[in-house]
């Protein structure tokens, strides 16, 4: 069956899966709102150490050639009713489809296509980014669908750390700027790591991530095997590729701090890093060497956009950040508009629930720091 010439089909085993990733990387360079969470090597790399059996549904749409115009990596959701995911998972930072920008017909046949392999099931686009290919896919759908919020992320223009200085009031740049001067008198050397030494580099970071957490509560699948084996699968043909920097800091010839960056044509990410308490115990401000270093080389390469990704941590808040909402898009077939309502309704249920907890989380502290109280006095 073709859409306009083009032909939709749906991938279910890991293993063509695989074998997919020199056409999907022609698309990934063809699709500008593309980001390196949508690379053939993230993905299929996640879907190794993530996937489960007869889960997968990613859906394709090629060109009478076999070129791919688009492309939905999704697969079933666990629980008791019928929904698609995108393939990412919690530890991806922004979801989306690959649309050819060239090919005008690729995001309504990947809707159409979308329709027939989904059927009865809801399509749950999490942490989709303003600007995404599957706005385009939301807006050409016939069927019921809604738009929810999602994560909030911080970003920064990409610019050098002088620019960045400006954005901050001049008693904090002051303070910023000495900061910097006591990591130029430690003498700590910055070394992007080529693609050879990326695993035992990869292996180094986590070690740091870990120590950095030790005691604070750490993310714990950054801890899990999986996720390493994860990273050491798909991080080294992403900086060959161009996609991904693992940049190492050194003290004194002994790695001290390491730091993954994900890269897209227009913006760069730091994903994750790892510093030894030692530079905690000496004043060093870890987040200050971070983002000069990836000002600097995010700046250099004409990318548009430094994000921090998703958190409001209030560290990244002392940098006077743009706040971006991701949004989550869920599309159905008629047929499934009850599903798609009970998912939706499910979904602004618990982030009712987590808001809530936040305030009163808010509220608990507020009260605690009231005069009285910190002593257990008071009422």
């Amino acid at each position: 069956m073709t859409l306009n010439g083009l032909s939709p089909q749906t991938c279910r085993d890991g293993e063509e899966f695989g074998r997919l990733g020199e056409r999907w990387a022609s698309l990934y360079a063809r699709c500008s709102s593309a980001t390196p969470f949508q690379s053939h090597s993230w993905l299929h790399s996640w879907w190794v150490s993530y996937g489960r059996p007869g889960a997968l549904r990613v859906v394709l749409v090629r060109r009478q050639d076999g070129e791919l115009v688009a492309a939905a990596p999704l697969m079933r959701a666990r629980g008791p009713l019928p929904v698609l995911t995108p393939l990412g998972g919690s530890i991806t930072d922004f979801t989306d489809v690959l649309l050819d920008d060239a090919c005008p017909e690729a995001a309504p046949a990947l809707a159409v296509a979308l329709a027939r392999a989904a059927r009865g099931a809801v399509v749950d686009l999490r942490e989709v980014r303003p600007g995404a290919a599957a706005e385009r896919v939301f807006a050409r759908w016939h069927g019921p669908r809604r738009r929810l919020a999602d994560s909030l992320c911080l970003e920064l223009p990409a610019v050098p750390m002088d620019a960045l200085l400006e954005r901050i009031p001049s008693n904090k740049a002051q303070r910023v700027r000495a900061k910097l001067r006591k990591l130029d008198a430690l003498g700590i050397d910055e070394r992007v790591v080529p693609g050879e030494e990326v695993p035992a580099a990869l292996d180094r970071l986590l070690r740091l991530h870990q120590l950095q957490w030790q005691g604070r509560g750490v993310t714990v699948e950054h801890t899990s095997d999986r996720f390493a084996q994860h990273l050491a699968r798909a991080v080294r043909p992403m900086v060959e590729r161009g996609d991904a920097r693992v940049t190492e800091f050194r003290l004194a010839g002994d790695v001290v701090a390491a730091d993954l960056t994900l890269m897209s044509p227009q913006l760069a990410g730091g994903y994750l890093y790892g510093a030894d308490p030692v530079l905690r115990a000496r004043k060093i401000d870890v987040a200050t060497m971070l983002l000069r270093h990836g000002a600097r080389e995010t700046s250099a390469s004409g990318r548009a956009t430094l994000s921090m990704l998703r958190g409001n941590e209030p560290y990244k808040q002392h940098w006077r950040p743009e706040t971006v909402p991701n949004q989550r898009l869920m599309l159905a077939g008629r047929g499934a508009a009850p599903v798609l309502w009970l998912w939706a309704g499910a979904a602004d249920g618990r982030r009712w629930a987590a808001r809530q907890a936040r305030e009163r989380a808010w509220v608990g502290r507020a009260l605690a720091r009231l005069p009285g109280r910190a002593n257990g006095g008071g009422g």
